[in-house]
């Protein structure tokens, strides 16, 4: 018997069976249900039309079985593999947005949040004084005095675009 590491294994199943296309897709477009084994709807399941790997399909039917159907909230949510909070999130966002509310926002912060206005200024001031300074010289001299950690590169490009700004507005 010829044993192989589990990893060789797993690349030789990967070349012989090519990831689905419509995976691909609906992973690209953050709309990838990462968990449609939970979709235990019986209508969902019996449609071909419906996919319960389509996060989108999944929380727009889940509202429209409580709003047209008349289900309870409870039992929509649990069937598609959600909890009530989240159908009320998804309820919400479908008015307010209307398809596109139900993909999910992409992770991570949405701006410098620990290189506020006030930080940035605080360093553009300090390599005034000392033109000499370097980014990881920055980073100690807002840690002592804003108590906050930044990578010397986030320094680098918030003065980068702060001198963008101050030369467009002119």
């Amino acid at each position: 018997m010829r044993l192989t590491p589990m990893w060789f294994e797993e690349v030789d199943v990967a070349k012989r069976r090519p990831e689905d296309p419509k995976v691909v897709s609906l992973r690209e477009a953050r709309a990838l249900n990462p968990r449609p084994e939970a979709v235990s709807d019986d209508g969902f399941a019996a449609e071909e039309f419906l996919d319960p790997r389509d996060l989108v399909q999944v929380k727009y039917e889940m509202v429209r079985r409580v709003r047209v159907d008349g289900d309870a909230v409870s039992g929509a949510a649990g069937a598609f593999g959600f909890s009530r909070p989240s159908w009320y999130a998804a309820a919400a966002a479908l008015d307010q947005e209307g398809l596109p509310g139900l993909v999910p926002e992409r992770p991570g912060p949405r701006r410098a949040h620990k290189l506020t206005d006030e930080v940035v200024a605080f360093a553009e001031r300090a390599l005034e004084d000392d033109p000499s300074l370097r980014s990881v010289d920055l980073v100690g001299l807002v840690a002592e005095r804003f108590g906050v950690n930044v990578h010397p590169r986030s320094i680098e490009r918030a003065l980068a675009r702060r001198r963008g700004q101050s030369k467009s507005g002119r």
